[in-house]
């Protein structure tokens, strides 16, 4: 009887749903870059591994909020948000987007939808079955009494196919053996430098990207057939010359403290890599691994450092 006594006298909280808008005062500042940043969150929702490529891309004379990328089937995502009610110019805006970016999955999120958005969803997801798969997510925010503030991610609608496209992105995903080659390294990466890198459990993608926010580009981790590497990127949706007028400052402290470096090739700048003859052969992961922890946090101590290091 005690122990049923203590049970009914048990204090339980109520779960009660917040303004989105304690979370993420600003869409674009900050409820954008958390996203980016927080994936995974929404991944767990679609049963679907996504790894972002760049935010705020220029599509005309919008910006699409997140590209992100299958990285099983290399399909491109197109993430449109709303902190609000779902409205028809973002429905417009993610269609135009569609032909500009190639995307195969968009993924449409806001606070609400009415009957009206989440028909229009579904008649996509039945006319363009073939080509592209459309998901209408309601976020929100909740807490128990005067705990941390928690996002929540409502899937309203999704294809009607969904759950077979998933095992079909799985499945391809295990049939790639250099892709399970690249997982196993970086698992082997991580479990030895387990503070350098932030990767994701089972991260089998080519090259991982991490933003440093501060100057606006990325530094991104190659893994070729023979060779890994590190080089610097701008945003897509940038110009050439832009990219190099915010790559320039940094001359000096990348070209001093490396001396194979290489200033720029293609779209990337500061190219450095390291010649192993085989990435897939486990006897070269060792020195690989030790490469990439050496490296990486140097090109993100130049570029965190700011322009003013190269001066």
């Amino acid at each position: 009887m005690k122990e049923i006594d203590q049970m009914t006298t048990t204090k339980l909280g109520t779960l009660e749903r917040v303004d989105v808008r304690k979370a993420w005062s600003h869409e674009a500042h900050n409820f954008t870059p958390w996203l980016a940043k927080s994936l995974s969150r929404l991944s767990g929702e679609l049963g679907v591994e996504l790894e972002v490529e760049d935010t705020e891309v220029y599509v005309g004379p919008y910006r699409a909020d997140i590209v992100a990328r299958v990285p099983q089937t290399d399909e491109l995502v197109l993430i449109e948000n709303q902190l609000e009610w779902a409205n028809l110019q973002h429905l417009g805006q993610v269609l135009a987007y569609l032909a500009g970016l190639e995307a195969r999955i968009v993924i449409w999120i806001a606070t609400g939808f009415l009957d009206e958005h989440l028909s229009a969803i579904r008649w996509l997801n039945e006319y363009t079955a073939n080509q592209f798969s459309f998901f209408a997510v309601q976020v929100s925010v909740v807490r128990i009494g005067d705990s941390l503030l928690a996002p929540v991610f409502d899937v309203l609608e999704r294809p009607n196919e969904w759950n077979r496209q998933v095992q079909r992105i799985s499945q391809s995903g295990e049939l790639t053996e250099g892709r399970k080659a690249k997982r196993d390294f970086w698992n082997h990466f991580v479990a030895k430098w387990p503070d350098v890198l932030s990767l994701p459990s089972g991260y089998a993608g080519f090259n991982p990207g991490f933003w440093v926010e501060e100057v606006d580009l990325k530094i991104r981790l190659w893994l070729g057939s023979e060779s890994v590497g590190i080089d610097v990127l701008g945003r897509k949706s940038d110009t050439r010359d832009n990219v190099r007028a915010r790559m320039e400052p940094f001359r000096e402290s990348f070209e001093g403290t490396f001396e194979d470096i290489a200033s720029s090739k293609e779209d990337a700048w500061w190219v450095t890599g390291l010649n192993v003859g085989s990435t897939y052969d486990r006897q070269n992961w060792e020195e690989m691994a030790d490469w990439i922890a050496d490296r990486f946090p140097k090109y993100e101590e130049i570029l965190r450092g700011g322009p003013d290091v190269a001066e």
